[in-house]
């Protein structure tokens, strides 16, 4: 019998190379004052901002990093005051989580802190968003189809989410398009992260038939795609990896994550470390450790399809695939956590504060502190 399941995913999804030629038209139906968040370099968006040619964009925010809590109350309080109806996100993750929250609070009475988890009082939202169009520009978090923002906290050390259904947008516009010679080391952090988030879904315990049907096809393309990125420039494989990102997205969105995010999000709060570098180190050993601990048939059977579709793509054994893996994720650029600067004393409190991620909750088994460390120490590098 299939068990019952809900499935949870914004108004509208529009994926293609070109679709960017719509954003115009599309968001002149939903507002007229719109904020715009982006990258640190609006110098690549200016044929979009050129195109808006029936909306007045009102009031720019540029996100470099994941986003923080000043600098989104600031443009929260600027944005109430110029009368905004309307957020367009254009970028990677941390820009189209800065937006979410943005249109969720640009018509809200309350203040961000209240809505926070584990630093805030984690209360739900009061009032409805704004209306919200997110457009990826890197293929990797999937946040254009996820209903949480993440937020960095730096006094706490923690990176946490604001979370609730309503922050899945009106529109999701995906154009591979707009990934296009992205730089190598950003293409294989956010490409890594992408994979993750289609392994992480299809081994959670929460995984249901809809989950399945977007990860079994995802994982192998995911693969494949990346390896080819790293060889080349390819616009199949951008598009590729696009398909798979936004897939991911709404897997998540569906069945939760598990070990390896459960890790990245305390331990990327603590090092300022990049998201998707983190995750492409933790994932070798993350699979692994689920290996290790797995308690029935059914998830063994699981992993071990992972652990296939990884040796396929690698042109090895299952019994090499990982160290195969982890050797090429090496060779191309991230060499492990070490690396990325996570001290002795980070991986300690990262494998502390692990237990209490919400990502953790959805691993397919029960890990003890020790075995979560573990996975951290494997990928130092």
């Amino acid at each position: 019998m299939t068990p019952p399941f809900n499935v949870l995913t914004p108004a509208e999804i529009v994926f293609g190379r070109g679709k960017m030629a719509e954003l115009n038209e599309r968001a002149s139906r939903l507002g007229r004052r719109a904020l715009v968040v982006h990258g640190r370099s609006p110098e690549r968006l200016s044929p979009v901002f050129q195109s808006l040619t029936d909306v007045d964009v009102v009031q720019t925010l540029s996100i470099g990093k994941e986003p923080d809590l000043d600098t989104l109350s600031a443009a929260i309080a600027s944005g109430k005051s110029l009368g905004v109806d309307l957020v367009l996100g254009i970028g990677g993750g941390s820009v189209m989580d800065s937006a979410k929250v943005l249109a969720a609070m640009l018509p809200s009475p309350s203040e961000l802190m209240d809505h926070l988890e584990v630093v805030g009082k984690g209360l739900p939202l009061q009032s409805d968003r704004l209306p919200l169009i997110l457009v990826p520009t890197t293929s990797g978090t999937g946040a254009e189809v996820t209903r949480n923002a993440v937020v960095d906290i730096p006094e706490a050390q923690r990176k946490v989410s604001l979370r609730d259904a309503r922050l899945l947008p009106d529109l999701a516009l995906v154009d591979p398009a707009m990934t296009d010679g992205c730089p190598k080391s950003v293409t294989l952090h956010s490409g890594l992260d992408a994979v993750t988030q289609v392994i992480e879904p299809y081994l959670s315990s929460r995984a249901t038939p809809f989950t399945d049907m977007l990860c079994v096809e995802a994982i192998p393309m995911g693969l494949r795609a990346l390896k080819q990125l790293m060889a080349g420039e390819s616009e199949d494989a951008r598009d590729a990896i696009a398909h798979v990102s936004l897939f991911g997205g709404l897997a998540l969105a569906n069945s939760g994550l598990g070990v390896v995010h459960g890790i990245a999000g305390p331990l990327g709060g603590l090092s300022g470390a990049p998201h998707g570098a983190i995750c492409g180190a933790l994932l070798p050993a993350g699979i692994a450790v689920n290996r290790d601990h797995a308690e029935t048939d059914e998830q063994r059977a699981r992993i071990d399809r992972v652990v296939g579709w990884i040796a396929e793509a690698f042109e090895t054994s299952p019994e090499q695939a990982l160290t195969v893996f982890q050797s090429w994720i090496v060779k191309n650029g991230l060499a492990g956590l070490a690396t990325l600067g996570v001290t002795e004393e980070q991986v300690v409190a990262a494998a502390d504060a692990a237990a209490s991620s919400s990502s953790m909750r959805a691993n397919p088994v029960v890990l003890a502190r020790d075995a979560v460390e573990g996975v951290i120490r494997q990928s130092m590098g």
